[in-house]
């Protein structure tokens, strides 16, 4: 995929994410970024992965924010262009959220979803 269509597959980081992602590579001394891939299963069919990573894939789409790094691979970008990666802390506890305007349905989990 050439970088101009990985333009028009932007995916976007909250603050709230940056600075989470940012807090936890530092307690990481061997790792830089948090990879973010989909894979097929989960109860909707695919699901997120997230993965704290010291490598960068020459495929890898390059998210940077605030001093955190987000990487994502190419066939996980087709599936997440246009999406946000926010980080959640409330009263149901701390996760990562990704809002995907490509799933049409999700679980009550957020980790999987259905396009």
């Amino acid at each position: 995929m050439g970088a101009d269509a990985k333009i028009g597959m932007k995916v976007d980081l909250t603050d709230a994410a940056a600075k989470r992602i940012k807090a936890i590579v530092a307690k990481e001394t061997d790792k830089s970024a948090l990879r973010v891939s989909v894979e097929g299963g989960g109860c909707s069919g695919f699901s997120y992965k997230f993965d704290l990573v010291d490598t960068r894939n020459v495929d890898d789409f390059a998210i940077e924010k605030d001093g955190a790094i987000v990487l994502i691979d190419e066939m996980s970008l087709v599936y997440m262009g246009g999406s946000v990666i926010d980080f959640v802390d409330d009263l149901m506890g701390q996760s990562f959220q990704i809002k995907n305007p490509n799933a049409v349905a999700s679980c009550g989990c957020g980790t999987s979803f259905s396009i």
